[in-house]
C-alpha cells in the first residue's frame, strides 16, 4: 500500500515529508525528541498536524490546512500500532485479544476466532490460545501483540520500539517472526537499535529536530553515514572534510589518508569513516606531524564485554583490557590515535535531498 505524508507541527519545529512504495518496510532513527513520536502520533490519528496531508493506498487520512479540515478516525484509518509493550486486555484469553480486531471490523465470532488461529500460527503461539495474558512471558505476549495487529489486516504497520522491552535473549526470535510476518507488507518501525533497521528495513530514515537529515536504503546508509548521530549507531569513526588526492583533509586540517578507491571528485565535501577496531592508541610524543593522526585527551574509557571503547572528542579506538591497562590509560591521558590508510573509507557527504 503507497503512503504519501507531509505534515507540520509548529511549536514542535516539526516538518516531514515521506513516502513509502508497497510493501517497503522503512526504519525510523534518531535520537530522543527528533520527532519519531510524533510520526507515528500522526499516522495512527492520536496526534493533529497543524497543516499537511495523508493517503494510504489512494485513501486520504488527513488533509488540514487553509480551508481543509479533513482528518479519519483512528479505527478507520486500516493502521495498526505495535509498540514495545504487549497491551493486552488482561480479562481477555489469548485468542479473544486476537479477535477482538476483527470482531471490531464485524466479522462474526466464528470467523475472527479462525483469523485470530491463523496469525498466532504465523507467529508459532497457537499453543497459548487459552491462557491469558498474566501467564504469558514478555517474549510470549509480544508474539500474540504482533497477530493482534495483524488480525485486523492493515494497509500500514507501524511499530514503534517493539523489541525494546524484551530480554536480549528472546528478541532475536521476535525479530525472525516480524521477518517473515513483515514480507510484502508496508511498515515503519521506530526503532535505536541498528540490528533492527539492518534485518527488517528496505530504507532508512534519520530524524533531527523533526526533520530528515538523512535517507536512503538501509545498508548504504549505515555504511556511509553523513551524521554522528548515524555513524554512532553503526560504530563507526566519522570524519569530514575536503577530498585531496591522497584521501582528505578534516575540518580541522588533520591530513587522512586512504588506499581504498573512492569517486568523490577533488575540493568536494566528503566523510571518512573508520571502525574502531581500525585505530590504535599509544600515549602522545612529540614528533614530526603525519597523516592519520589525531590527538586528543581521552574523554572516556566504556566497557563493552572483552573490549574497552577509548574516546576523545573526535575518534574512538576499541581495545584489550590489557592493552589499556599496558599503556596506564585513564580519563584526561593525552593519546595520539593513529590507523592505516587501507582503514579509512572516503565517499561524497554532499547533501542529498530526499525524494518527493
Amino acid at each position: 500500500m503507497t503512503l504519501a505524508f507531509t505534515a507540520a507541527i509548529a511549536a514542535r519545529g516539526f516538518d516531514l515529508r515521506l513516502h513509502a512504495e508497497p510493501g517497503e518496510t522503512i526504519a525510523v532513527l534518531g535520537p530522543n525528541g527528533a520527532g519519531k513520536s510524533t510520526l507515528v502520533n500522526i499516522l495512527a490519528g492520536l496526534l493533529r498536524p497543524d497543516s499537511g496531508r495523508a493517503e494510504l493506498d489512494g485513501r486520504s487520512l488527513f488533509d488540514l490546512g487553509a480551508g481543509r479540515k479533513h482528518w479519519t478516525a483512528p479505527h478507520a484509518r486500516g493502521v495498526s500500532t505495535l509498540s514495545q509493550d504487549a497491551d493486552l486486555f488482561p480479562h481477555l484469553s489469548v485468542l479473544e485479544n486476537v479477535a477482538f480486531s476483527a470482531r471490531s471490523k464485524g466479522l462474526r465470532r466464528a470467523k475472527a476466532h479462525a483469523l485470530a488461529l491463523h496469525w498466532l500460527a504465523e507467529v508459532d503461539a497457537v499453543e497459548f490460545a487459552s491462557r491469558r495474558p498474566a501467564d504469558l512471558s514478555g517474549g510470549q505476549a509480544q508474539r500474540v501483540a504482533i497477530a493482534r495487529a495483524l488480525a485486523s489486516d492493515p494497509h500500514l504497520l507501524l511499530l514503534d520500539e517493539p523489541l525494546a522491552a524484551l530480554d536480549i535473549a528472546v528478541a532475536p526470535a521476535i525479530r525472525r517472526t516480524l521477518l517473515r510476518v513483515l514480507r510484502d507488507r508496508t511498515a515503519i518501525i521506530v526503532t535505536h537499535d541498528i540490528l533492527d533497521a539492518l534485518t527488517l528495513a528496505d530504507r532508512v530514515i534519520v530524524l533531527g529536530r523533526g526533520r530528515i537529515i538523512e535517507e536512503g536504503p538501509t545498508r548504504d546508509t549505515l555504511d556511509r553515514p553523513r551524521t554522528a548521530f548515524t555513524a554512532g549507531l553503526a560504530a563507526l569513526n566519522l570524519l569530514t572534510g575536503t577530498r585531496t588526492r591522497e584521501g582528505m583533509v578534516t575540518d580541522t586540517g588533520a591530513p587522512i589518508f586512504s588506499s581504498v578507491p573512492t569517486d568523490a571528485p577533488l575540493g568536494s565535501r566528503v566523510a571518512a569513516t573508520i571502525r574502531p577496531t581500525a585505530v590504535r592508541v599509544a600515549l602522545d610524543q612529540p614528533d614530526a606531524p603525519g597523516p592519520n593522526r589525531l590527538t586528543g585527551g581521552i574523554l572516556d574509557l566504556e566497557p563493552r564485554g572483552d573490549i574497552i571503547r577509548v574516546r576523545s572528542d573526535t575518534i574512538a579506538a576499541d581495545l584489550t583490557p590489557a592493552a589499556v591497562a599496558d599503556a596506564q590509560l585513564m580519563i584526561g591521558t593525552e593519546v595520539r590515535f593513529t590507523f592505516d590508510p587501507a582503514g579509512v573509507t572516503i565517499y561524497s557527504a554532499e547533501r542529498r535531498d530526499p525524494p518527493g
